[in-house]
């Protein structure tokens, strides 16, 4: 198959799985949904901030990717905004949408994630399922989990990496991924 061709094709997964669910479309809804699935609830209680990305979509065949836009928080107020990429090379195969929120525990953390372009490397792994079966090998290890529903998500943790921590909540679609991928931020402030 032709590179053009797997390119259109990356992009028609990746704008099918952006659109798969609209039902946690805002903040309030994505932070409501992450505090009533478990473990995740503590962290705004004990975190200094966290980011907020209530849709991410994501797409592939072989070469695949990830977009989405959300908010940063710092003690509950909203200080900024910023987008989430991912380029993934492997083998992978469809698409999905999911909400992620990632935790910084201290000042020095979120410091660090909004300094600018920030990128998550391949120590960092995301935690949480819903509403899907996942399997994943990555250059961390590999994982598997399953869960009800958006409503009953249940999430776990092994803890900071860092001071940060990443949970997520699939939202729709499938997806068949084996590959090395790694999240890019970029962060802009809000003017005061």
């Amino acid at each position: 198959m032709k590179l053009s061709n797997t390119f259109a094709l990356v992009a028609a997964l990746f704008a099918l799985s952006a659109g798969v669910a609209r039902a946690a479309d805002t903040d309030a809804d994505t932070i409501k949904l992450f505090k009533d699935a478990g473990e995740s609830a503590k962290y705004f209680d004990q975190s200094f901030g966290y980011a907020v990305f209530p849709t991410i979509g994501k797409g592939g065949i072989g070469i695949g990717g990830a977009y989405g836009k959300g908010n940063v928080y710092e003690r509950g107020k909203h200080i900024g905004t910023v987008s989430m990429s991912q380029l993934s090379v492997g083998f992978q195969l469809g698409g999905q949408a999911y909400s992620q929120i990632i935790f910084f525990e201290d000042r020095r953390a979120l410091d660090e994630f909004t300094d600018g372009n920030f990128e998550f490397g391949a120590g960092v792994g995301a935690i949480a399922i819903t509403a899907a079966a996942s399997a994943s090998a990555t250059t961390t290890g590999a994982g598997t989990g399953v869960s009800g529903g958006k409503k009953d998500a249940t999430t776990t943790s092994g803890g900071y990496y860092k001071g940060m921590t990443v949970f997520t909540i699939a939202k729709g679609g499938l997806m068949y991924e084996v590959s090395v991928a790694g999240q890019k931020f970029r962060y802009k402030a809000l003017k005061r």
